[in-house]
C-alpha cells in the first residue's frame, strides 16, 4: 500500500514547472515520480509536469552551463515568461546583473507548432517553414503574435558574426591596398606579388564563407526569375572576385587594355571583401532597426503581469502563473500591481491608470461593479476582482493580435514600389552592360579597367531594397504607435484611405454624447415644489426600465429625494406612463399623453419648446388631473466632443451627424457643436444609404459608430471607425477601432494616417531620387567633366546606407505627436 504523500521522502518545495516556492504543502497538488514527491502551485503546473516529467526535472544554468535539478534549486529567476535555474548564488547574482549577456546565446526558442512565416516586404508570401522570400530574398519572419521569449533573431546573430569576421579580414586588406595613399607603403615592403597573394588569402574566406547567404539568395533570384538586390550584389561581388582570382593565377592571359602603366594586372580583392562587409553592416543595422518596429507589440505584451494573486475558497491567497487563471477566479490587486485579466471590481476602491488602452494619462476611479482591463495599472488602493475574460479573450490580447495582423498588411501605395522594383533590376543590369561597353570602347587607358570598375559600381549601388522597405516599415511603426494611443488599425489600407477621407459621418448617441441620459431640468407649475414634482415622477418611473426613467430615478437619488412606491402602473406605448403614487393619480409623458388625458399644458408649453430647442427631452407630469410640471432629460455631450469637432474641421473634414433621434433634438446638438449637416430620424439602413449616396457623389467617406445598427454603414464606408466601447459586430465591421469611445480618438487616427502617408512618400522619394542619381554617377557620367569615378566600395557603402536611412525615417513615427 502506497504511503501518504506527507510521509514520502525526500520532499521538495519548489514547483519544477514555474519555479515558484510551494511551502504550503497540498496532497492534492503533488506527484510522486522517481521516488521524489513534487509539489505544484496550481493544477495547470501539475498537469504540465504529469504530461512530460522529463522536461521539468533538470535545467541548464545559463551562466556556468551546469545541469541542475529544477525542484531542488534555491535560486530561480523569472524573465520573459521563462524560468532560469542556477547552481549557486554566484551564478544567480551574475545573471541578475546582466541577463542579456547570458541569454544572447544565438539560439532562438523553438517556434510553436503550426507557425507560418512571411516576408516583411511581401506579406502575400506565406510558408510553413523559415527560409528566404522568393521575390526579394529577405529572410521570412514568423507570423502571428510574438510570445516575448523567442530569443534573439537567428539571422541577426548569424549576420553579426559574419560581419565581424569580414571586417577583421577587410581591415588589413584596405591597409595593404590603400596604405600608399596615406604614406604607409605596406605593398612596397612586402613586394607586389606577395601582397596579391596575401590579399587573395584574406579575401577568400570573406567571399566564399561569409558571403554564402548573399550568393544563395542571388541564385534563388535567378531560379525564381525574380531579380532583386541580391542579384546585383551577387553579380558585382562575383565579378570582382573571379576577375581577381584569374588575374592572380593567370596574369599573362590579359591583354594590354587590362594592364596598368607598370604592366601589372590590377586585382580587386579589397573591393569584393569591403563590399560584403558593408552589405553585412547595412543588414545588421537594418535587422536591428526592424526589431525596433515591433517594440510596440513587445511593450503591450509586457503590460500583462506574469503572475496573479488568486484568493482561494478558504480565503488564503496564492500566487499563480497568469495562464493558470480561469474565468470566475477571484483575484487581489495590490497598489502598484498590473491588472492580470479583464473582469469586474467586487471589493475595494482605487484609481487605475488606463492610458495603455485609452491614451489618456488621467487615472480612472474604480469601485465595486466597475470594469477592469488586463494590463492597466492599479495606483493607490487594493482591489478584489472577478476574472471574466482570460488568455486570448482579454482586450490586451485582442489589441496585440490586431496590431500584429495590421503590421503584416499591405497599403495600396506599396503597389507603386512593387511595379518600379519589377523593372528596376533588369534595367540596372542593362545600364551596367552599356557602361562597360562605352568605357571599353571610348575610355582612357587602361580602358577595360575603367569599364570593369564602372559596371561593378552600377550593380552595387543600385539597391531596390530601399524601395521595398519604404512602405512596410512605416506601416509597422505606425500601427504600433497607434496602439499605444488607443487607435487600433485593422489593416494598412484603412490607414492609407483615412488620410484621403473628406467626409465623416458620426452617430450621436454614444459617439458625440455619453449615451447615458441625465436629469437636467425641473419646471414646476404654480403651487408645486421641485422636490414634490421629482418625488411623484421618480415614484412613477421607479418600476420602468426605460433609459429616461432611469435618469429620473437617478436624479432623484442624487438630490436626496425619498422615492415612494407606485401602484397600478401602466405604460402607454409611444406616449408615457401612469399610475398611483402616494394615493394620487400621476401621469408622465409627452404632449400626446397630456392631450389624451385632457390636461391643459399651455402654461408650460413655452418652457417645453425651449427645452426641446436645447436638445433636451421634456416630459410633462400631471397629478390628479392637473399639470404639475415638466421634467427634462438629456444625453449630455461628452466633454471632449467640441474640441474634437474643431480639430477634425481643421484637418479638412466635413462632418455629418446621422441619428435616429428627432430632428429638433439633433439640430440643437449639431448647432451647439458646429456640425455641418444633420440627418435625423434615420434608420440603420438609412445610414448605409447615406454612405452610398455620398460616395456616388464623389466623397471619400468615413463612418464612426458603436452599435449593431451602425455595422452596415461601417462596412459600406471607405473607412469604418468603431468605438471600442460598442458592439463586437461594429468593431468587426470597421477598419479602425478606438479603444476609448470618443472623437478624440478619431483626431488621433487622422493625425496618424496623415503622418504615415507623409512618411511613406518621403521614403519613396528618397529611394527613387537616390537611385536616379546614384546609378548615373556610378556609370561614370561625371568623369568627363569632374574626373570623378565612383569606387565599388563607396557604392556599397551608399547602397547600405540608403536602406538604413529609409528605416530610420520610418522609426520617426514612433514619436509622432497624436
Amino acid at each position: 500500500m502506497e504511503k501518504p504523500v506527507s510521509e514520502q521522502v525526500p520532499l521538495v518545495h519548489r514547483d519544477p514547472v514555474c519555479g515558484m516556492r510551494t511551502d504550503k504543502f497540498s496532497d492534492a497538488r503533488s506527484v510522486l515520480y522517481d521516488e521524489h514527491t513534487y509539489c505544484f502551485c496550481s493544477d495547470l503546473c501539475q498537469t504540465k509536469f504529469s504530461d512530460d516529467p522529463q522536461a521539468y526535472l533538470t535545467a541548464e544554468d545559463p551562466v556556468c552551463g551546469m545541469i541542475i535539478e529544477r525542484a531542488a534549486s534555491p535560486y530561480v529567476v523569472n524573465r520573459d515568461s521563462l524560468q532560469h535555474f542556477f547552481c549557486s548564488k554566484t551564478c544567480h547574482d551574475k545573471f541578475q546583473a546582466n541577463p542579456a549577456h547570458y541569454l544572447q546565446s544565438g539560439k532562438a526558442a523553438p517556434m510553436p507548432e503550426g507557425t507560418q512565416y512571411t516576408c516583411p516586404m511581401h506579406p502575400e508570401i506565406v510558408r510553413d517553414a523559415p527560409g528566404s522570400c522568393p521575390i526579394c530574398g529577405m529572410a521570412l519572419e514568423p507570423m502571428g503574435v510574438p510570445t516575448g521569449d523567442e530569443g534573439p533573431n537567428p539571422e541577426l546573430v548569424d549576420f553579426t558574426r559574419r560581419f565581424w569576421v569580414s571586417a577583421a579580414l577587410s581591415v588589413p586588406l584596405i591597409a595593404i591596398t590603400m596604405g600608399p595613399m596615406v604614406g604607409l607603403p605596406f605593398r612596397d615592403w612586402m613586394g607586389h606579388q606577395t601582397a596579391i597573394w596575401i590579399e587573395f588569402f584574406l579575401a577568400t574566406p570573406v567571399v566564399l564563407w561569409a558571403a554564402l547567404p548573399f550568393f544563395a539568395r542571388a541564385r534563388q533570384s535567378f531560379v525564381n526569375r525574380s531579380p532583386n538586390m541580391w542579384t546585383l550584389i551577387g553579380l558585382g561581388v562575383g565579378a570582382a572576385y573571379l576577375y581577381s582570382v584569374v588575374a592572380t593565377f593567370f596574369p599573362g592571359a590579359f591583354p594590354a587594355s587590362f594592364r596598368m602603366h607598370g604592366g601589372q594586372v590590377p586585382v580587386y580583392y579589397e573591393a569584393a571583401a569591403v563590399i560584403i562587409t558593408l552589405v553585412f553592416l547595412g543588414q545588421v543595422l537594418e535587422l536591428r532597426a526592424r526589431e525596433r518596429t515591433g517594440s510596440a507589440i513587445r511593450a503591450l505584451l509586457d503590460l500583462a503581469p506574469k503572475t496573479a494573486l488568486r484568493i482561494r475558497d478558504d480565503g488564503d491567497e496564492e500566487e499563480v502563473p497568469l495562464d493558470a487563471v480561469v474565468g470566475g477566479d477571484r483575484l487581489r490587486i495590490r497598489p502598484g500591481d498590473s491588472v492580470p485579466v479583464d473582469g469586474k471590481v467586487v471589493e475595494g476602491r482605487s484609481s487605475v491608470d488606463e492610458s495603455m488602452i485609452s491614451g489618456e494619462p488621467v487615472p480612472v476611479e474604480k469601485v465595486a461593479g466597475d470594469p477592469l482591463t488586463g494590463g492597466t495599472l492599479n495606483k493607490n488602493g487594493t482591489l478584489v476582482m472577478d476574472a471574466e475574460r482570460v488568455g486570448s479573450e482579454t482586450m490586451l490580447s485582442r489589441i496585440v493580435e490586431m496590431v500584429a495582423k495590421a503590421q503584416r498588411s499591405r497599403a495600396p501605395i506599396q503597389g507603386l514600389a512593387d511595379r518600379v522594383s519589377f523593372y528596376f533590376v533588369p534595367t540596372v543590369v542593362v545600364i551596367a552592360v552599356i557602361a562597360f561597353i562605352v568605357w571599353a570602347v571610348a575610355g582612357p587607358s587602361p580602358s577595360m579597367i575603367f569599364a570593369f570598375v564602372s559596371a561593378v559600381s552600377v550593380l552595387i549601388i543600385a539597391c531596390p531594397c530601399a524601395l521595398g522597405l519604404a512602405t512596410p516599415m512605416s506601416i509597422m511603426t505606425a500601427t504600433g504607435r497607434g496602439a499605444q494611443a488607443g487607435v487600433l488599425i485593422k489593416d494598412a489600407e484603412a490607414l492609407e484611405r483615412f488620410a484621403k477621407v473628406d467626409t465623416l459621418i458620426v452617430d450621436k448617441t454614444g459617439t458625440l454624447t455619453e449615451g447615458r441620459p441625465n436629469l437636467t431640468d425641473l419646471v414646476t407649475a404654480q403651487g408645486i415644489s421641485e422636490d414634490d414634482l421629482l418625488r411623484l415622477a421618480a415614484g412613477l418611473e421607479r418600476g420602468s426600465e426605460h433609459p429616461l426613467a432611469e435618469a429620473i430615478v437617478a436624479g432623484a437619488k442624487e438630490r436626496g429625494v425619498l422615492i415612494p412606491a407606485a401602484s397600478d402602473f401602466e405604460a402607454v406605448t409611444g406616449k408615457g406612463v401612469k399610475g398611483l403614487v402616494e394615493g394620487r393619480t400621476v401621469a408622465l409623458g409627452n404632449a400626446a399623453m397630456m392631450d389624451d388625458l385632457s390636461i391643459d399644458r399651455s402654461p408650460l408649453a413655452a418652457d417645453a419648446d425651449r427645452l426641446a430647442s436645447e436638445g433636451k427631452t421634456p416630459m410633462f407630469v400631471a397629478a390628479d388631473g392637473r399639470l404639475a410640471g415638466i421634467v427634462a432629460v438629456a444625453d449630455p455631450v461628452k466633454e471632449t466632443t467640441a474640441a474634437a469637432i474643431r480639430a477634425l474641421h481643421d484637418s479638412g473634414l466635413r462632418i455629418i451627424m446621422a441619428t435616429g433621434d428627432n430632428e429638433r433634438t439633433a439640430a440643437a446638438v449639431a448647432a451647439t457643436l458646429g456640425i455641418d449637416d444633420v440627418r435625423a430620424g434615420i434608420l440603420p439602413e438609412g445610414k448605409k444609404y447615406l454612405v452610398d449616396e455620398l460616395r456616388r457623389n464623389g466623397a471619400q467617406v468615413a463612418m464612426a459608430g458603436d452599435g449593431v445598427n451602425d455595422a452596415p454603414a461601417l462596412a459600406a464606408a471607405d473607412v469604418g471607425i468603431a468605438m471600442g466601447t460598442g458592439a463586437d459586430v461594429a468593431v468587426e465591421s470597421a477598419g479602425i477601432t478606438l479603444v476609448k469611445g470618443d472623437l478624440t480618438g478619431i483626431v488621433r487616427a487622422r493625425h496618424l494616417s496623415r503622418a504615415t502617408i507623409r512618411n511613406i512618400k518621403q521614403n519613396l522619394f528618397f529611394a527613387f531620387v537616390y537611385n536616379a542619381l546614384g546609378v548615373p554617377v556610378a556609370a561614370g557620367v561625371l568623369y568627363p567633366v569632374f574626373g570623378v569615378l565612383l569606387s565599388p566600395m563607396i557604392a556599397a557603402a551608399a547602397m547600405s546606407l540608403s536602406s538604413v536611412s529609409v528605416i530610420a525615417n520610418a522609426l520617426r513615427l514612433r514619436t509622432v505627436k497624436l
